[in-house]
């Protein structure tokens, strides 16, 4: 499989190289959101809409950037637009399901600090994708990041029905799945033959 075509991005971003379980990248969203499946689902989507608008709009920016000689701006330039882009869910889950909203809670705002979007937008910089491979690696790690958050909050839904020892409830056993699951995924390094 050819490494510069779009399948090839977005399958490495999505399984190959998965931002959380293969990287560690998003951890606070992916521990703090996924006790129930609605929950992490929605944020889930939430997050791969905001790393979508902001790595359609830093590959812009990072043209501009570039033509003006202001390379040095490229990160506080995409924490601004991330920043931004956060907001802009916020205001629309505020104001068309508040519930949500709650449910979501301080999680919400700290997609802004999410790493991951951070780490897709500078990601792709460096790796000098065109406008193309940006929109499929976006895409490819917002997808991955949903699965991650969805698989763990449905292992957790499943594991509260179990009679467990008392040692390992709550952030031990979230530990411990993350770990499980993060094993698994690193099964998936060897497809296609590339690595991060």
């Amino acid at each position: 499989m050819n490494p510069e075509s779009l399948s090839f991005i977005f399958l490495s971003a999505f399984l190959i190289n998965n931002f959380v379980l293969a990287m560690f990248l998003g951890l606070c969203p992916f521990v703090g959101v996924s006790a129930k499946r609605d929950t992490a689902f929605n944020m889930g989507l939430a997050t791969m809409f905001v790393m979508f608008v902001s790595s359609t709009c830093s590959y812009g920016i990072n043209l501009v950037l570039t033509a003006f000689d202001l390379e040095f701006l490229r990160l506080i330039s995409y924490i601004a637009l991330i920043a931004s882009s956060v907001q802009l869910v916020e205001m629309v889950l505020k104001k068309f399901s508040p519930v949500l909203f709650r449910a979501l809670g301080i999680f919400l705002p700290l997609i802004t600090t999410n790493c991951a979007i951070l780490g897709v937008a500078l990601f792709q910089t460096s790796r000098e994708y065109d406008f193309l491979q940006s929109v499929s690696f976006s895409l490819g790690a917002g997808a991955g990041f949903a699965l991650a958050i969805v698989l763990m909050a449905g292992l957790r839904e499943k594991l509260e029905l179990s009679n467990l020892p008392n040692i390992t409830q709550a952030a031990a056993l979230s530990m411990m799945l993350a770990g499980i699951l993060s094993l698994t995924f690193m099964g998936f390094a060897g497809l296609g033959g590339a690595t991060a």
